[in-house]
């Protein structure tokens, strides 16, 4: 079980990234594969908010091409989406509580974060180095990118 962090969904449909292949790769293998794994609904909104931002793809998709994908993603059954449960705001004070200088941007990170702990989820695709900040997460690259 792992959780699929926004930069590597955008780097599978950005076919003008240096990492598109190897992350299109990864989700097209976990979307029809038999694991489980995860996104979260900010995830999936700032996914929309990258792929579609002009400053950072070269050709940055249209709300309705972002939201095709989306969509596209939310039919793979093996895929769940993380929500807070009851033991959220516990969870949350005990991250919060073990690294206090957490702040700003890493904010959309720690959500991530603190949902993974509160689902037992150790594993995260990504290419954000800001999740070594969280002792308690494993970070996984898509091997060549």
């Amino acid at each position: 079980m792992a959780v699929v962090d926004t930069n590597i969904l955008v780097h599978a449909v950005d076919a003008d990234s240096p990492f598109h292949s190897p992350c299109r790769s990864l989700v097209e293998s976990l979307a029809e594969g038999d694991e489980v794994w995860h996104v979260t609904w900010p995830i999936l909104y700032e996914f929309l908010r990258v792929s579609s931002h002009p400053r950072v793809l070269k050709d940055p998709f249209s709300l309705s091409r972002s939201w095709s994908v989306v969509r596209g993603l939310l039919e793979s059954r093996t895929l769940r989406i993380l929500t807070p449960g009851a033991r959220h705001l516990d969870v949350a004070n005990e991250v919060f509580a073990e690294l206090p200088d957490l702040g700003a941007n890493l904010m959309h990170d720690a959500a991530t974060a603190v949902l993974m702990r509160e689902h037992r989820i150790r594993h995260i695709f990504t290419r954000d180095s800001d999740f070594k900040r969280f002792p308690f997460i494993e970070i996984v690259t898509p091997p060549g990118a």
